[in-house]
């Protein structure tokens, strides 16, 4: 399937991972994935793919983690959860300015926004799967942080699901960058479809 057809904007949808400010913008609790996230121009790409889908009328949401300042219902079952939940302290929080999205993705209110309270993935136990079939989505474009885990699990998630899945390669990242670039050929580049930026825009102009 060439790439117009497989992003054709009818049934398309563009999945931001934790693009927020407590995660990867000013507020971040982990300076080096901001840092990693700058230097390959990782929100610019993903604010560039944003805006395209929108003008091409393909749909957008926005998967977001924020807990209850209580963290009833959250677990810490791996040691990522509990540093994650040491480190942010209260910044994602509902209501908490690190839970907002970052300026780069221009958010519009015909975005949909899908908020996890437990977990490290968008998929597991929300409602995004159901949003997606209900907006007539067969392929997702997985675009934010981090490869590591989050980005890793989206695309996994979405593959079991049946869903077609496009990952822009300049528009994720992860920690090292060496390493998930390392990812990204040896393990993502056989689930999904991996290009450009430039490309998906192209594919929508």
């Amino acid at each position: 399937m060439d790439l117009g057809s497989l992003l054709n904007p009818t049934s398309t949808a563009v999945l931001t991972m934790e693009l927020q400010r407590g995660v990867v913008g000013d507020l971040a609790a982990l300076p080096h994935l901001r840092d990693a996230a700058a230097l390959v121009s990782m929100p610019d790409n993903a604010g560039r793919i944003c805006a395209s889908a929108r003008t091409a009328g393909a749909t957008v949401v926005h998967c977001t983690a924020e807990f209850r300042p209580d963290r009833r219902g959250s677990a810490t079952n791996a040691r990522i959860l509990g540093a994650s939940q040491k480190l942010n302290g209260d910044r994602l929080d509902s209501g908490q300015p690190g839970t907002e999205l970052i300026p780069e993705l221009g958010a519009d209110a015909g975005d949909l926004v899908v908020a996890r309270t437990h977990g490290l993935t968008p998929f597991v136990a929300t409602e995004l799967d159901q949003l997606l079939r209900n907006c007539g989505v067969r392929t997702v474009v997985a675009v934010g942080n981090s490869i590591n885990i989050g980005i890793l699990g989206l695309v996994l998630a979405a593959v079991d699901l049946g869903y077609q899945v496009v990952v822009p390669s300049d528009a994720v990242v992860g920690v090292p960058v060496e390493y998930g670039e390392s990812v990204m050929e040896n393990t993502i580049s056989l689930l999904a479809t991996v290009v450009p930026t430039d490309d998906v825009v192209d594919a929508w102009s």
